[in-house]
């Protein structure tokens, strides 16, 4: 049985993952939104105005307020800054699983900030909301995300072929998954 406490705040050494506020517009704008690379390697589109930003956070914030939401600013600590976002996208209640979505700014990454974001989530998803699986995608072309997946301690479970058309070829989609009962047994380093 799910337990959905929908998106709280979490700490972690170097980040805050909390919900998205209004004034985030201006550093998701420079850190990443507006950035064509960053939002094509998780099929996102481009969102170069603030209007723009306006209207993806009132999805984002307008949907707080259901207990099964759980979307994450990733908030770099020492900053301040909004570096990007994490999030249980696809949340299966009925066979209780959820899968993961990350992204972070171009000028942050090589730093772990997607690795400890997502051990964070991995953590909260399976002792605050007791998923039973956690699974996670990357695109066969995103090296730097598949790295992530795998110091995370997920499994690969396959590829989908040809699962996306980008800018003239396809590019195979990698699934990666985490049971709850590995989670526990490995402890994999991850937050409690």
């Amino acid at each position: 049985m799910l337990t959905h406490v929908g998106t709280n705040t979490i700490t972690t050494e170097r980040l805050i993952l909390r919900q998205f506020e209004y004034k985030d517009d201006e550093s998701m704008l420079k850190n990443w939104v507006a950035d064509e690379k960053i939002q094509s390697l998780y099929s996102e589109p481009v969102y170069s105005t603030k209007e723009a930003v306006r209207e993806l956070l009132n999805k984002y914030i307008g949907s707080y307020d259901k207990s099964d939401y759980y979307r994450w600013a990733v908030v770099e600590r020492k900053s301040g800054e909004c570096i990007g976002q994490i999030a249980f996208f696809l949340v299966d209640s009925k066979n209780h699983f959820a899968e993961i979505e990350y992204c972070i700014g171009s000028e942050f990454q090589c730093n772990g900030y997607a690795t400890e974001a997502t051990k964070a989530i991995i953590a909260y998803g399976f002792n605050r909301i007791s998923f039973h699986k956690i699974q996670i995608c990357t695109k066969t072309i995103n090296a730097p995300s598949k790295r992530v997946i795998e110091k995370c301690g997920f499994t690969y479970e396959g590829t989908l072929r040809d699962f996306f058309y980008m800018n003239g070829e396809y590019i195979g989609r990698l699934y990666f998954s985490m049971l709850k009962s590995e989670f526990e047994k490995n402890n994999l380093g991850l937050v409690k």
